[in-house]
């Protein structure tokens, strides 16, 4: 649930942080916003209609059901922002873009707007499968408090870096020292965040130490005989009733082990060490760690490309022509290509390329049963318990953990032949070798690719697409002196003196004259630098 969450958010918290707000919205406030709530009351429409076909059957039914409905939540949202031009009400909270991360935010409590009709459409078929008698506040701040620990990261992050633009490092003159001090600064907070981000979440779910007594006792020797130290919490997800586990905290004195009640419940003391094996295994791989440098390449790729993509979309012929075409300004045509690209690009890094890591970061974790237990069995028989008591989902695939028979199978492979085990290892540790190699030489280049020729390229590109698009135009309408008129305004642009006299001259002689016309011909007559073009 959360990693499908990450990747809704992602979308999100991308179209709001790269939409820059209009001088003026495209439809006026009295239309768009009511337009905006009658979306709302649709989408609550089809909810409940999604949830009332799932109510009384399986919890993985229920979850494919809260999937579709967060899919069409983020899909509405996205294009509503940008139809009703949001970001134009929003930008008031970015205090005359002092602090962007304010209007952003704001934009994003319009998303949450969405989610939470999700949730109350899903509470009755909540408290059925779950056997629950959850308030609809408690079930939504519940969903809430979830669901922060995805954008807070991001919010703290955006909300530094909106600080740090006004400090009077940022208004200096050298700009090695701004670039050596952002950075100083960046790694400090980064290190910070994540030494202090596991409490907030730990007190935003509301997890509770385990009580002293004969089972934390038993996980407590556990842990010492694989010489791991962590504070054991239960996890309250979904009221305890999900068959869950996990850990977070990259540091040992900040560092959790996460535990539900109802697996506690589900499992013996063999199953039950098998699990905490793999999450053992999951910090023994440095896995907590590595995500963070998972989510840092992205941002490094993402920088580095910025600047190129603007420049190799200006030296292509076909955005200039569908910038004249569809008559929609070149400098918010090149806006939304680019964020268009890289939009695309942070799906599929992150659906695929890092689904690929966390798969296989999940196996490794897996395997780590073998040197904490010395066979996979209690493992397997903990997958089996928890595929059937969570709906028969054994044979579900999943694109962040593998589905369970899949890691089952696998685990299988490994007891009758452990030399899988360390050929998987293997395969970890060249892909990641391979990611970072990627990822360093492609920044690199990028920041070394030769932009000087690419801009001069792209005004020489400009010059001849648009040069195109008004001579077919002229040909077309040869009696329309507005294409004229454009087509000497282009020549004048890129210094073609004579040619662009030319152009007017033959515009004046089409009737009705616009004064803007008259005037550019005046003014070139006038200024020329071409003195035999002058009208002295």
């Amino acid at each position: 649930m959360i990693y499908n969450n990450l990747l809704y958010f992602l979308a999100v918290i991308f179209t709001v942080s790269a939409v820059a707000a209009p001088e003026q919205p495209g439809l006026p406030a009295w239309i768009a916003l009511p337009l905006f709530g009658l979306l709302l009351v649709a989408f609550s429409f089809i909810v409940e209609k999604l949830f009332r076909s799932h109510q009384y059957i399986s919890s993985k039914r229920y979850f494919a059901a809260e999937k579709r409905a967060s899919l069409l939540a983020t899909s509405l949202f996205i294009a509503s922002f940008f139809v009703f031009d949001l970001k134009y009400y929003t930008q008031f909270f970015s205090f005359n873009d002092t602090l962007p991360t304010g209007a952003n935010f704001c934009s994003l409590l319009l998303f949450f707007c969405f989610l939470i009709l999700i949730w109350l459409q899903a509470l009755p078929s909540y408290r059925h499968l779950f056997n629950s008698a959850v308030r609809p506040t408690d079930f939504i701040l519940n969903n809430i408090k979830t669901n922060l620990t995805v954008i807070l990261p991001w919010l703290v992050l955006s909300f530094f870096f909106d600080l740090l633009n006004t400090v009077p490092l940022a208004e200096t003159d050298n700009q090695p020292g701004i670039l050596w001090g952002e950075l100083f600064f960046f790694v400090l907070f980064l290190v910070l965040l994540i030494l202090l981000f596991p409490p907030v979440v730990r007190r935003l779910w509301g997890c509770t130490p385990m009580e002293p007594g004969r089972l934390r006792s038993s996980i407590e020797r556990f842990c010492r005989r694989q010489n791991f130290s962590s504070e054991i919490l239960y996890w309250p997800l979904f009221e305890g009733k999900m068959l869950t586990a996990g850990v977070m905290g990259i540091v040992p004195k900040f560092r959790y082990l996460l535990l539900t009640p109802a697996l506690l419940t589900a499992l013996d003391r063999e199953e039950l060490e098998a699990v905490l094996a793999h999450e053992i295994g999951h910090v023994k791989k440095y896995h907590l760690l590595l995500y963070v440098f998972l989510f840092l390449g992205f941002s490094l790729l993402a920088e580095a490309i910025a600047a190129p993509l603007h420049l190799l979309l200006l030296n292509n012929d076909c955005f200039y022509r569908l910038s004249f075409w569809s008559q929609i300004p070149g400098d918010k045509l090149l806006n939304f290509f680019s964020a268009a690209i890289i939009f695309l690009s942070m799906l599929l890094y992150f659906r695929f390329l890092f689904g690929y890591f966390i798969r296989n970061f999940e196996r490794q974790a897996d395997l780590y049963v073998f040197k904490a237990q010395n066979t996979a069995f209690p493992l397997i028989r903990s997958f089996e318990k928890i595929a059937a008591m969570s709906g028969n989902i054994r044979n579900k695939k999943n694109w962040h953990h593998f589905g369970i028979g899949e890691r089952i199978d696998f685990l299988e492979k490994c007891q009758s032949n452990p030399r899988n085990i360390r050929l998987h290892d293997w395969k970890v540790y060249c892909s990641l070798a391979v990611y970072f190699l990627c990822i360093g030489a492609g920044s690199w280049f990028l920041h070394h690719l030769d932009t000087e020729s690419l801009d001069t390229g792209s005004q020489e590109h400009y010059v001849q697409a648009v040069k195109a698009v008004l001579e077919e135009k002229m040909r077309e309408e040869p009696e329309n002196s507005r294409w004229l008129k454009l087509f000497g305004d282009l020549m004048l642009e890129s210094g073609r003196e004579a040619t662009a006299l030319h152009a007017y001259e033959k515009a004046l002689e089409i009737p009705p004259v616009s004064p803007e016309l008259a005037n550019n011909t005046a003014w070139l007559l006038l200024t020329a630098k071409d003195s035999s073009l002058r009208d002295s």
